[in-house]
């Protein structure tokens, strides 16, 4: 089982609003599936992706300013990807990724290290 999560489940981030409790829940809801399935061996994951511009982050204020700010305080120097957050989601549902679960992972171009 994989979702997607963000940045905003740990911190505030502006403009983010009820999304961010609602993230939280997500996470901590990744955990109690991954400890009452894994008996099932079945395995759960979030991949917390760094601002991606979609659908559904045209509903957040101001979003492309938050994506300025993102690419500026990313150590990778840019914004990740769709396909970037694909990758991560093959690996996590590959044999390469059975030995996770219950882990939040992050694919946001190292933006959570940061300050």
């Amino acid at each position: 089982m994989l979702t997607v999560s963000f940045y905003g489940a740990d911190r505030v981030v502006e403009n983010y609003n009820l999304m961010g409790p609602v993230k939280a829940a997500l996470e901590s809801s990744v955990r109690y599936l991954a400890a009452d399935l894994a008996d099932r061996k079945i395995r759960a994951n979030a991949i917390s992706a760094g601002a991606i511009r979609t659908r559904a982050a045209s509903g957040i204020g101001r979003f492309d300013e938050l994506l300025d700010k993102v690419r500026e305080r990313t150590p990778a120097g840019r914004l990740v990807g769709i396909e970037d957050v694909g990758r991560v989601a093959a690996f996590l549902a590959s044999e390469a990724g059975s030995s996770l679960t219950g882990s939040v992972v992050y694919a946001d171009g190292g933006f959570h290290t940061t300050a």
